[in-house]
């Protein structure tokens, strides 16, 4: 067991920190009015913010929420500025304790890893093994369990004010009794990623499987037969049900040579193509796009950074023709 981190709280109030988490939370937020009434105060109120965190008093929870539908809905559930800085302020100084508890091949919200980074992994397990098992959990931030989370979090904490305000985060949310993180905050990225850590540590250093990423709670290991695939995956599930109190959605079980689904791409053993559904979206968002920008509703600055990360994304499969075609039929009309 890892050192406990003890100590943190004075560096979290230190008027550096709290300056910096304020330049973090109001990156490319110029002119929202919520963002230019505390930059307008913005000595008060980081000072404001310190004695709270001191005194435990620092308000938590006043959430707006919103729907998206990309690629499926969801609700969103976005905190007042003033709390996005207090995010910061607190992941500042907690990332090292969090960072350090990931194994290598975690790749979702942290430096250095990210979508395509899994995928090139996912490549060369590919490359190397015959099957694969994929899952991915029911309603996974809906179902982070309160209690099982702050236990898992004093394993790793021992700052008694640090403790106290993840409790006061976590109790202000919930989907329902005692369970649920908000999608769209920056500490349940944290908290959902150091969740699932502890299924890949049991993963990696109970069951021995060499070949497994997980990508929040994306999760794929391959093997050279079906029956170590079978062995693993029901005892995977097993953790996952009796220690976190997750369920899983149907397993993807199959062989390599058939393709597997992974992050809106299809993996095969020497080759990357793009998803149908992510085909399908490609389409549709191109045709919005194009026309966002005839219709001036666009100028070409905002079309551009729109319609380039769509382009990147399908960059990294075999999609030449597929591109040519939704661009030729823009261009025509």
């Amino acid at each position: 067991m890892a050192k406990r981190a003890g100590n943190l709280m004075a560096k979290i109030v230190e008027p550096e920190n709290l300056r910096l988490a304020f330049w973090k939370a109001a990156r490319h937020k110029q002119g929202i009015e919520e963002v230019e009434n505390f930059r307008n105060s913005l000595d008060e109120n980081l000072l404001l913010l310190r004695q709270q965190l001191l005194d435990g008093s620092v308000p938590v929870g006043e959430y707006h929420y919103f729907t998206i539908f990309d690629p499926k809905e969801r609700l969103i559930c976005a905190a007042s500025f003033r709390e996005r800085v207090l995010h910061h302020a607190i992941m500042n100084i907690c990332h090292p304790v969090f960072e350090d508890f990931q194994i290598y091949d975690s790749y979702a919200t942290r430096p250095g890893k990210g979508q395509y980074a899994a995928l090139d992994r996912a490549r060369k397990f590919a490359r190397t093994h015959h099957w694969y098992c994929k899952l991915d959990v029911r309603k996974y931030f809906d179902s982070i369990r309160h209690d099982i989370l702050l236990r898992k979090l004093e394993l790793r904490f021992k700052d008694k004010q640090v403790l106290e305000m993840f409790r006061r985060i976590i109790s202000s949310y919930a989907t329902g009794t005692g369970k649920g993180v908000p999608i769209g905050n920056l500490t349940s990225q944290y908290f959902a990623n150091f969740y699932l850590g502890f299924a890949d540590r049991f993963m990696k250093e109970q069951l021995r499987m060499k070949a497994y990423i997980r990508y929040m709670d994306d999760m794929v290991f391959f093997a050279q037969s079906r029956e170590d695939l079978l062995r693993a995956m029901g005892l995977f599930i097993h953790f996952l049900l009796n220690e976190l109190g997750l369920e899983v959605k149907p397993v993807c079980l199959n062989t390599l040579s058939k393709g597997m689904p992974f992050l809106g791409y299809v993996v095969f053993p020497g080759l990357l193509r793009l998803h149908k559904n992510s085909r399908k979206r490609f389409v549709q968002k191109m045709k919005k796009y194009h026309k966002n920008l005839t219709k001036d509703i666009w100028d070409e600055a905002r079309f551009a950074r729109h319609v380039l990360p769509l382009i990147a994304f399908t960059e990294h499969a075999a999609t030449v023709s597929l591109r040519r075609q939704v661009l030729c039929k823009l261009e025509t009309g």
